[in-house]
């Protein structure tokens, strides 16, 4: 059976959006060389800071790499023990396997899907070097609570904030609040640099100055003001007179072009009104959907901005009428409509499951998954997509 074709934007499910202002920048970086971390991307790290509201921030070539480095520049080695939550991309909880330490999950909030705060402390023991909570699908977890506790251990946290650039908690930007947030500018998050892309935020120079050597091989340039160079030019030992260069470490080269960072600066400037469209969006499919028996939809937290990355549902079977596998394939084969699954709890992965994980251990993430699903939603959607969306889903809930 073919899927239907559908002129609406439902099947492109997330994604920023590019303009003449974007085509503008790169031309003009283009006509500069396109140099790899140059003016471009120093301009919009500090227009990212500033928008943060922190002191610092890093471009970095993506949303990985900021996790990867944020926990670098933390120290974090093996024998060392990592927290974050099931529900996620494999790039949270492989930052840290990647270094060699280990791993463990903490069971999630049921309304919101988010880390659950209740359950962090009695999985911290003394190893516990990092928490990474991920503000998902676009909404802050309850970042008080878990900064408490990991104040209370002398614990770092790093806020996986790549679903929610913007997004507000309490008066406080996401990624303003650990010791370093991170941020993805995939081609499907809220905004984008040409398909891939990153950023850290730190408000802690010595956080930062790591950050900003193990992105660039370790790298110090003497003798002259560098891009790769991540001291400031006055502190540049004095009698050095010729070009030279040193290697703290081995590190990694993580870099953003400054074609992709002229394309950031846009689209930052962009964000805000972005970021409204969805939630718009969001509002208007939340009306449509309301009171239909068998689906509960997303609830925005009391003094939080969500910015919906995605759109998350949970499914009743038996309520609607409907599992949640039939509704997706009849979204897609019978209504043109593409929906996710967001996410697949990584401990039924067989990397998780090959360091000794099993089924069973985080009961609420495993029963959302049973019944979760994610709905297409972008800032590009017109109303009467939005309508076919809803209709869509109200016709196929049988009972």
């Amino acid at each position: 059976m073919s899927t239907p074709k559908i002129k609406f934007d439902l099947q492109i499910k997330y994604g920023s959006e590019y303009g003449e202002e974007e085509e503008k920048a790169v031309l003009q970086v283009l006509r500069q060389g396109a140099p790899t971390s140059g003016e471009a991307c120093i301009e919009f790290e500090r227009e990212f800071a500033a928008y943060c509201g922190v002191a610092h921030a890093r471009a970095v070539s993506n949303g990985t790499a900021a996790l990867f480095l944020s926990l670098v520049a933390l120290n974090v080695k093996p024998g060392d023990r990592v927290l974050t939550t099931p529900l996620t991309w494999i790039a949270t909880a492989a930052a840290g396997a990647t270094l060699g330490a280990e791993v463990d999950f903490v069971d999630v909030d049921p309304e919101t899907f988010n880390l659950n705060p209740s359950e962090l402390e009695s999985k911290i023991t003394p190893n516990t070097k990092a928490i990474l909570p991920v503000h998902l699908y676009g909404q802050c977890c309850e970042m008080d609570a878990i900064l408490a506790i990991a104040q209370r251990h002398g614990v770092a946290v790093v806020e996986d904030a790549c679903h929610a650039v913007g997004a507000d908690y309490h008066g406080r930007k996401a990624g303003s609040m650990g010791a370093t947030g991170c941020f993805s500018f995939h081609e499907q998050k809220n905004i984008s640099t040409l398909g891939e892309g990153g950023m850290v935020t730190t408000n802690d120079p010595a956080i930062f100055e790591r950050v900003a050597l193990y992105r660039s091989h370790c790298t110090r340039v003497y003798g002259r003001s560098t891009k790769y160079c991540s001291l400031d030019e006055d502190r540049v030992p004095m009698g050095k007179r010729f070009w030279w260069q040193d290697f703290d470490d081995c590190g990694y080269n993580f870099r953003m072009t400054d074609v992709q960072g002229a394309v950031g600066i846009v689209q930052l400037r962009k964000l805000d009104q972005l970021n409204q469209r969805r939630i718009d969006n969001a509002a208007y499919i939340t009306a449509g959907l309301e009171g239909v028996p068998g689906l509960t939809l997303p609830k925005v937290q009391p003094g939080c901005k969500h910015v919906f990355h995605l759109y998350p549902i949970l499914i009743d079977p038996v309520a609607y009428g409907s599992s949640k596998e039939d509704f997706i394939h009849v979204m897609l084969y019978e209504k043109g409509i593409r929906v996710g699954t967001h996410y697949t709890p990584l401990h039924y992965m067989t990397a998780f499951r090959n360091r000794g994980f099993r089924k069973g251990q985080f009961p609420v993430a495993e029963r959302l998954t049973e019944r979760l699903v994610t709905l297409p939603i972008n800032p590009r959607q017109p109303r009467e997509a939005l309508d076919y969306l809803v209709e869509s889903i109200r016709s196929l809930r049988r009972g």
